[in-house]
């Protein structure tokens, strides 16, 4: 069993004027696929390397199954760690690599055999076995790397930023090999990015952080369609949710977003939510693909907007738009026409909405 535990684990620094991971509660299931991902320096790498034992813990509990693991040495964890950059020996041939832990385990030559043409088979690098790292890709390197971890059946495997040093061409590949690596090898998978998109296309669950401490932890799709907080809503989604100051208006039995001189429609069923903001100022929030076609334009979905520019992305077209000051952008497909005026009504779709707090930067309702 490889679950892991962390019970009040604060992270201090020497020297420190705060902790880099203060009171940090997590429990992650057995067989798990977990992203830990947000900005730089948020604590997600210092989190993997408290669970490798590469970081001591300040204070708390850390259990890897039932076992209290503080005081116990990175060796005798039963953990497998994959860097960012590779950290692979270049004298060494690729099976001479992948086989480098075993062999420090004085594992018997046949079986490190067995294990190294088992991984490598998996890993499509039968054929490069007898190679130097200087002669291999950069997804091929990662993938020796991944394959050294493999050998050693461990309960835990650990990722930090394996991707980062890929193109983009790489990085999409590489991502559903581990992913597709994860369910072969059923065991547990703590993975590390800032790339929100690695986090929403791998992970069973995502733990989002920020300054140390957890802003959410759920599904891809609760993250996605029900953020907590104006933070989380912002750093999931490419392009990243629009934002925008509105005003929540009551009149004849219906409720409206007042945005400048546009009066936008709300739905019933935020209602109630909204109901302790009539005459406030909130935050709305509307995802670049949150707008309705042109054709839908109503009276109480268009939001006014200055064209700036549009960015064609092959398939999909960013249509980007100024609201007053704030940059809105939509994204719609490439086969809808181009606005050929300066100035546009982008009809949202209001049931898509999301509402937040000015204050508290909390969700209201979604």
């Amino acid at each position: 069993m490889a679950s892991i535990s962390f019970r009040d684990v604060t992270k201090m620094y020497e020297g420190a004027e705060r902790p880099v991971v203060p009171n940090l509660n997590l429990e992650i299931a057995d067989k798990e696929f977990i992203i830990l991902v947000g900005p730089s320096g948020c604590g997600k790498s210092t989190t993997l390397r408290m669970i490798a034992g590469l970081e001591s813990i300040t204070s708390g509990e850390l259990y890897i199954g039932d076992r209290l693991v503080n005081k116990v040495p990175p060796k005798d964890r039963d953990i497998a760690m994959v860097f960012q950059n590779y950290a692979l020996y270049p004298h060494m041939s690729v099976y001479k690599n992948i086989a480098f832990g075993l062999t420090l385990r004085n594992v018997p030559k046949d079986e490190i055999d067995k294990r190294v043409h088992e991984a490598a088979k998996i890993l499509d690098l039968e054929h490069l076995l007898e190679r130097k790292p200087k002669a291999l890709s950069g997804g091929q390197r990662q993938r020796v790397a991944l394959g050294r971890a493999m050998v050693r059946n461990p309960a835990v495997f650990l990722l930090d930023e394996p991707l980062s040093n890929l193109d983009a061409k790489l990085r999409t590949s590489m991502r559903s090999e581990i992913a597709r690596l994860h369910r072969r090898l059923d065991t547990t998978f703590v993975y590390v990015t800032h790339d929100q998109t690695e986090a929403m296309t791998m992970g069973d669950r995502i733990v989002v952080m920020k300054d140390g401490l957890i802003q959410q932890y759920d599904t891809p799709k609760v993250l996605y369609d029900t953020p907590c907080n104006l933070f989380v809503a912002g750093f999931i989604g490419s392009p990243q949710m629009n934002f925008l100051d509105v005003t929540i208006a009551a009149e004849g039995g219906k409720m409206f977003a007042i945005l400048n001189d546009d009066k936008l429609l709300i739905p019933e069923p935020k209602h109630e939510a909204l109901k302790p903001y009539i005459g406030k100022q909130v935050i709305m929030g509307l995802r670049p693909e949150d707008f309705c076609p042109l054709e839908e334009l109503n009276e109480y979905n268009g939001i006014s907007a200055k064209v700036d520019f549009c960015e064609l992305l092959g398939a999909e077209t960013n249509l980007y738009l100024y609201v007053g000051d704030k940059k809105v952008i939509v994204k719609m497909p490439s086969y809808v026409e181009r606005p050929t005026t300066e100035y546009v009504k982008a009809p949202a779709e209001m049931k898509r909405s999301h509402f937040f707090d000015k204050d508290t930067e909390l969700a209201i309702c979604h």
